[in-house]
């Protein structure tokens, strides 16, 4: 089972990818910091100069060592902002591979309890998580250090300022403690609503015909007003901690301002400061209250980071489909299939959908399968092409349990077309080779065949024409057609075909079935189809209305 993770755990994870990276960026920002720390005493020194009443050599170049402090500290965020853009690339591109590699491997009892679509939407969280890392790795950190080191140079002065600031250290802990966990719930209830209602704005434009022509229903405008309501909430919500936050730190502001300056004029009035080392440590008092104001800005954009970071994380631990076989199918002959008593059941349904079946199938057969409504032609379909793992019961191809077969290896001698549009946006010749390397000869001679040359005569640029997704202006026959040529292009050695012709004309199907037959006859065909001359053509009927 895949291990689950807290928001906070997945953003450790995400930051130990990048410890190299953000070792340099924290040795910079621990750089800058000294150097911050450097300008106050630079300054006391030059104040004490100045109450001289002369103009020295020494007074010269410490103005010069000030503003050289000035613009080192500037190329040390330069190159910081360097690191962190090198890191958002990586990201982006990281996240873009992670999820093209995912989808297609997602078992698909974990798609059947969610949208496929509306996963892939979470892929925008990068951008989020992009956003936030500089201010994570640069504002956030920066700040807390010169918080840390301006104590720490304070403490030099007189050592209650140690006391003091291990106090203020103590407040903030108890301050992101008591309403950070708050925070990140309301955070991800707001997201919810977020993708609920992003993915209700797609189910609108999906079916925006039936919307289109039913113009007395008001039901996309109800359901988007009841999910905007809930997401408003929800925000508001979530603003009221950010805002508790801020309140607290507001206060949080008003104490060091306080504390620092008391102490200090109190020290300065006891003697153990002068005026120098007072104007010194307010230049630092000044600069931990800016800091503490940044921490401030920053911890909305952890939330957002954390949020982000979950959202990516539900898709990235969805179960993937298991390859623990070794064995390697032969592609010279078609594949005989037996079954003993398998059974399937999906997880969230009381009865299985498929109970105690068996049957044979010899190799190069060519099956016609058939049965009543719902007696599970389609969910069969996918178990013998691997797509669905059965509950109980054997399955075997060539006598060899089937999960003992490298399934990668398996599924490239496996051709399985789908009741449902499977085609993407791209080329002719993209959808129907999908990557894979085809001689240009064979691939003509498969469009001829299915005499789709007259089509693509009329394409301005022949197999390299672009289509859209699922081909919304193309003939419901030509999208058949190059959904089957797929399919045959691989010369798979088991076929499992479903209402493949389903669109083209009767003349049309007899002279494609009669190819296929007869080109693939040493392949194991199985079809689901209402078209009678599947039924003729083929050399064993199985009736799973009668085997259930």
């Amino acid at each position: 089972m895949t291990e689950k993770f807290t928001p906070v755990k997945r953003l450790w994870r995400l930051l130990s990818t990048y410890r190299r990276e953000i070792r340099q960026i924290y040795t910079l920002a621990v750089l800058i910091g000294f150097v911050n720390l450097t300008l106050p005493l630079g300054i006391q020194a030059i104040v004490n100069f100045i109450q001289t009443g002369e103009i020295t050599v020494s007074w010269v170049l410490l103005v010069c060592f000030v503003l050289i402090g000035i613009a080192i500290t500037g190329l040390l965020q330069v190159l910081q902002l360097r690191i962190v853009e090198n890191i958002q690339q990586d990201l982006f591109s990281r996240s873009a591979f992670e999820f093209a590699y995912r989808i297609p491997k997602i078992t698909f009892l974990e798609l059947d309890r969610t949208h496929a679509p509306e996963l892939v939407n979470r892929f925008f969280d990068t951008l989020t998580i992009q956003k936030g890392l500089p201010k994570i790795l640069i504002d956030f950190s920066l700040a807390a250090f010169q918080i840390i080191f301006g104590l720490i140079l304070l403490s030099i002065y007189s050592p209650y300022f140690v006391l003091l600031g291990i106090s203020l250290i103590v407040i903030l802990y108890i301050i992101f403690q008591v309403t950070g966990p708050r925070g990140m719930r309301t955070s991800l209830k707001e997201s919810k609503y977020k993708y609920n209602l992003a993915h209700w704005l797609q189910e609108i434009a999906r079916v925006n015909r039936s919307f289109k022509l039913n113009t007395s229903s008001n039901l996309h405008l109800t359901r988007t007003d009841d999910i905007a309501t809930k997401y408003l909430t929800s925000r508001e919500n979530h603003f009221k901690v950010l805002l508790n936050q801020f309140q607290m730190f507001v206060g949080f502001k008003v104490i060091v301002a306080a504390a620092l300056l008391l102490l200090g004029g109190y020290l300065v009035f006891e003697e153990q400061m002068n005026i120098g080392q007072f104007v010194a440590a307010e230049i630092i008092i000044l600069l931990i209250i800016n800091s503490v104001e940044k921490i401030l800005r920053v911890i909305e954009t952890i939330y957002d980071v954390l949020t982000a970071l979950e959202k990516i994380g539900f898709v990235t631990e969805l179960k993937l489909d298991r390859n623990v076989g070794v064995i390697e199918i032969s592609d010279q002959k078609g594949y005989s299939i037996k079954t003993n008593e398998i059974k399937f059941q999906f997880p969230m349904d009381d009865n299985p959908k498929i109970d105690n079946l068996s049957f044979e199938i010899p190799s190069h057969s060519k099956v016609y399968l058939t049965g009543n409504s719902g007696s599970g032609k389609t969910l069969l379909m996918q178990i013998l092409a691997g797509i669905h793992t059965i509950d109980e019961g054997e399955f075997y191809i060539n006598d060899i349990p089937f999960s003992n077969y490298n399934k990668e290896g398996l599924y490239k001698h496996i051709g399985l077309t789908f009741p449902s549009n499977q085609l993407f946006e791209g080329t002719i010749k993209e959808n129907i080779t999908l990557g894979r390397e085809i001689e240009y000869k064979k691939l003509l001679g498969m469009i001829n065949y299915l005499e789709l040359y007259n089509f693509l005569a009329h394409q301005p640029k022949g197999l390299d024409t672009e289509i859209d997704s699922g081909g919304r202006r193309l003939p419901g026959s030509i999208i058949q057609k190059l959904l089957l040529a797929r399919v045959l292009i691989g010369s798979p050695r088991l076929m499992l075909l479903e209402n493949p012709l389903s669109s083209v004309e009767s003349e049309d199907k007899k002279r494609i079935i009669d190819f296929i037959f007869e080109k693939f006859e040493y392949s194991t065909i199985i079809v689901i189809s209402d078209f009678y001359y599947w039924k003729e053509r083929c050399n064993q009927i199985i009736n799973l209305s009668k085997l259930s």
